[in-house]
């Protein structure tokens, strides 16, 4: 286990987690966006790709204006997280019903970047480093501005979902 003595150290760490984690997103959104079916979503996810790399560029400013190089350390809950969206990728079934699965996936991301940079946030202010809480602040703004457009594509795409599988039980009770 490392050691970190420092709230200045932990800081460190905190952005260190989040530069990884947004270069997993680089990663896995162009994936998300191509296996959506909803035109919105797909909109979504090429939108929030852009988005993430200025997060990643941030994040970059934030380790220089503290002395460091732009570098990260393996995040293992984003991994995890990239793992669960690759799984609904993957999923098998009705379109809608990915892409509801897709939604979950990518606001899970969403909550636990929000948790990330809220607490990165809550570190620089506390350090006294203004310019770096402010560069934090900007981009936890931009997740919760995501998270707040997923969840407004899910009313849609959960009904469209909803639909299919309606249409499925409608179709087995007349079997009956």
């Amino acid at each position: 286990m490392a050691s970190i003595p420092t709230l200045h150290a932990l800081l460190i760490d905190e952005l260190k987690d989040l530069f990884h984690a947004e270069n997993q997103l680089v990663k896995a959104l162009p994936k998300m966006a191509k296996a959506a079916a909803n035109p919105g979503l797909k909109a979504g996810f090429t939108g929030h790709l852009a988005e993430t790399r200025g997060h990643v560029a941030r994040l970059a400013t934030a380790l220089k204006i503290l002395g460091l190089p732009p570098k990260g350390k393996p995040c293992h809950a984003m991994l995890g997280l990239v793992e669960e969206g690759g799984e609904a990728i993957a999923m098998k079934g009705p379109a809608a019903v990915r892409d509801a699965a897709l939604i979950g996936a990518a606001q899970r991301v969403e909550h636990y970047e929000m948790a990330g940079y809220g607490t990165a946030r809550a570190f620089a202010q506390a350090l006294g480093e203004t310019e770096v809480a402010n560069l934090i602040q900007a981009t936890l703004d931009e997740e919760g501005a995501t998270n707040r457009k997923l969840t407004e594509i899910a009313g849609l795409v959960n009904a469209d979902a909803l639909a299919v599988g309606g249409q499925i039980l409608v179709s087995q009770k007349s079997k009956k």
